[in-house]
């Protein structure tokens, strides 16, 4: 059984110490804090044996075999690096460095030191994605040919809210602002489909809230386009429109697959062999049948506990353990998690560049 420890311990913290108490292969043994009493509250309500203020001394009485940064991202690197040094292998929350540079560093940090690492994806193993990943090697999508991945955002939300309420949140340090913190959730769906290195990347972006609403300069609707010589791709934040939606949908050349994170389903759209009107009306019916099915498999889900936000970041902790016991390849590959790390690099620069004119 791994021993495991938690850096952190605000909102993403305790959505990490839930899943890794839900795991067989895992134990808890400590979690850390830079404000003690949120370790110690973190560890009284987990049952979490001991809370740490400092990383240092954590790593040293409790030599973890698996540590999760789950901090700002301002410091990702710098603990990630100090875990790996101390011999853990290390999962990062997103996004994993504060630029591509920097995550590029990281990576290689790990690989110098012979350790795993890999980052916070929670949707990437949402039940809906890996049922894609089948359909696509059974090559029902046939070629991808274009993508749209699309997430909304409410400021009111229990991860908005704390944002606007304070001036000196970490997010409004980022170079992308309130976008950079969530624009891993966009662009790793992208990334399975777009596999360029030096993908093309068109940006616009805008604050559609008064300046005087929110007092600061957050760019709250942002339009990307993301090309390479195979595959296109839209990927689109919108803190306005509502319902506020989170959605992937892929073009191929024999189907097209859409994945609704809200809802929880994936239904897939192919050309029917029926004439006329005939054809469409049944497509009216599969969609609905696709759906009644989905909706279906969602309540027993729902009965045996596993239908929930955060089931792919279960998921994904449960991969990444077994790896480390296995000695088998991290369950994201690092030269996926590099091209998100370079396509944020460059919409952050167009953001910047945008805002400085419309200034």
């Amino acid at each position: 059984m791994l021993r495991v420890a938690v850096v952190g311990c605000g909102k993403a913290g305790e959505n990490h110490v839930r899943e890794i108490c839900a795991l067989s292969e895992a134990r808890l043994v400590a979690v850390c804090d830079v404000e003690p009493v949120m370790a110690e509250q973190l560890s009284l309500r987990y049952r979490v044996p001991r809370h740490y203020s400092d990383v240092e001394v954590m790593l040293a009485k409790e030599h973890p075999d698996v540590v999760h940064v789950a901090t700002p991202p301002q410091s990702h690197v710098a603990l990630a690096m100090m875990a790996l040094d101390a011999g853990s292998d290390v999962l990062v929350e997103k996004p994993l460095a504060m630029d591509h540079a920097a995550a590029e560093s990281l990576v290689q940090f790990a690989m110098a030191r012979q350790r795993k690492l890999t980052i916070g994806y929670s949707y990437y193993f949402d039940p809906i994605c890996c049922a894609m990943r089948t359909l696509v090697a059974d090559g029902v999508l046939g070629d991808p040919i274009h993508v749209e991945s699309y997430m909304g955002y409410a400021f009111d939300s229990q991860f908005g809210a704390p944002v606007f309420a304070d001036s000196g949140h970490w997010v409004h340090a980022l170079p992308g602002k309130l976008v950079h913190n969530v624009i891993d959730h966009l662009l790793n769906k992208v990334t399975e489909f777009v596999r360029s290195d030096r993908p093309i990347v068109m940006v616009h972006a805008a604050q559609r809230s008064p300046r005087e609403d929110h007092a600061f300069d957050v760019p709250d609707e942002v339009r990307m386009m993301i090309a390479d010589d195979a595959v296109t791709a839209y990927a689109t934040f919108s803190a306005h429109a509502r319902p506020v939606g989170h959605h992937l949908t892929v073009f191929g050349t024999r189907s097209t697959l859409h994945l609704d994170f809200a809802a929880g389903t994936l239904t897939e759209r192919s050309t029917t062999a029926l004439p006329g009107a005939i054809g469409r009306l049944s497509y009216t019916f599969d969609q609905s049948w696709q759906h009644l099915r989905a909706g279906g498999g969602n309540i027993v889900r729902f009965v045996r506990g596993d239908f929930h936000q955060m089931v792919g970041l279960r998921q994904l902790f449960s991969q990444f353990y077994a790896c480390i016991l296995d000695d088998g390849p991290p369950p994201i590959a690092y030269a996926e998690m590099l091209r998100v790390s370079a396509i944020a690099d460059q919409v952050f620069a167009q953001v910047g560049m945008e805002r400085r004119h419309s200034a």
